[in-house]
């Protein structure tokens, strides 16, 4: 394809594709096939991604980003951040079916069996396994997709796996939904911000740590210390970018747009520029033409906020088992994030000690933008509970549609 004719085939803005018939069909039809991989942006783990990735989310713990902390902790290395495998590509990301129909990431459901460590690299088997139609108040229709994902070490080991999903919805339908018609940047007053400042700095004190987080010391009804991410700004958003590895630009954005024309637009604000359709999440003026009224954050992001929750509190003899989140509300630059948990469980599953939580993501108006949930493991003084070990083996047997 020639220049000349890449960019007849590109619109001045973000191309109207439509929710038929056909074109579910034709997404049922890969029910079962192997996805090629989105990038992979981040395969080879070093320290310095690992710390890079810790850097784009916010996460302070040392145990993922302090060389001599790490070896003097029980793995003898800094291990990464759980939900390091979103630099190697956003799982149920919208990259199949459905050409020109926005979409938007919309949840990962996590099982972990080990850790990443400077040195592995990782790769990734990902294939279709749903797809479903529903209503919505923001375009009246829309289409859940699914993908299943296993993660892989360069042995072949199971590091991870993930279901992952994302929303599906007509541009045009969104956009005249008047649904976030009348939302606004959010003005804090200097006591909210002094509020939020204070959380976000004495982050690393309230980090367990070294500190052993015994499962008989913990109760149903505890709360988590809350974590703060924001007012979100422009540089949060680039600089989540930066962490996960995404950055093409240039010659290679012009041969993925001659591959994917639905994906990518001339955009006039840009001379004419290439852009994704995705820039939304840092252009408010191509937020708006699907429905969003300013720039918005990355679901990824969002849900690694909420790991960070979780692997703050219960410290580093504990290990993460599953972890749960999903998108409910935009969550807009101006916003801020408060990830905020309790302890809804604690029992014992084939010997070992564990404990489920609810934890969501809450805004500064109160509304909740991501619920979830997780499962740790706990080391336990009772000597007939087994032992917390990196891949121990202990399998949730989560389903993997829901």
């Amino acid at each position: 394809m020639s220049a000349k004719d890449n960019k007849a085939d590109l619109k001045d803005s973000p191309p109207e594709g439509r929710i038929t018939e056909e074109a579910m069909a034709v997404a049922k039809s890969m029910i079962g096939m192997i996805l090629r991989p989105e990038g992979p942006f981040v395969q080879d783990l070093t320290i310095d991604t690992i710390r890079n990735y810790c850097n784009g989310t916010g996460d302070l713990n040392p145990l993922f980003r302090d060389a001599e902390y790490g070896r003097c902790s029980r793995y003898s290395s800094i291990v990464a951040h759980p939900t390091m495998p979103m630099a190697y590509g956003y799982i149920g990301r919208t990259r199949w079916g459905f050409s020109g129909v926005h979409g938007f990431f919309a949840g990962n459901d996590w099982e972990f069996f080990r850790t990443w460590r400077p040195g592995d690299k990782m790769n990734c088997i990902e294939r279709v396994v749903g797809v479903v139609e529903k209503s919505s108040k923001l375009s009246g229709k829309l289409v859940l997709q699914y993908t299943e994902a296993l993660f892989l070490n360069q042995s072949d080991d199971l590091i991870a796996k993930t279901l992952g999903w994302c929303t599906r919805h007509e541009r045009r339908a969104s956009r005249e939904s008047g649904k976030h018609e009348g939302v606004k940047t959010h003005q804090y007053t200097p006591e909210e911000i002094a509020r939020i400042e204070e959380v976000e700095l004495n982050e690393v004190s309230r980090i367990r740590g070294g500190k052993v987080r015994y499962w008989q010391d913990v109760n149903e009804g505890d709360e988590i210390d809350p974590i703060a991410r924001g007012p979100l700004t422009a540089m949060d958003l680039k600089g989540f970018n930066v962490g996960v590895g995404r950055g093409l630009t240039h010659g290679l954005v012009l041969m993925n747009a001659q591959k994917h024309p639905g994906h990518y637009f001339r955009n006039p604000e840009a001379g004419g520029g290439i852009e994704y359709t995705g820039i939304g999440h840092q252009r408010g003026s191509v937020a708006q033409q699907v429905g969003v009224p300013a720039a918005y954050d990355y679901g990824p992001g969002r849900t690694s906020w909420l790991t960070t929750l979780v692997t703050n509190w219960m410290g580093d003899s504990a290990y993460l088992k599953r972890l749960r989140a999903e998108m409910r509300r935009f969550n807009i630059v101006g916003d801020t994030t408060w990830c905020k948990g309790k302890v809804a469980r604690k029992y014992v599953n084939d010997g070992y000690a564990l404990v489920d939580l609810d934890i969501w993501a809450e805004n500064q108006r109160g509304e909740i933008t991501a619920p979830g949930l997780a499962t740790v493991m706990l080391p336990s003084k009772d000597l007939t509970h087994k032992p917390v070990i990196d891949g121990a083996g202990f399998d949730l047997g989560l389903p993997m549609v829901r």
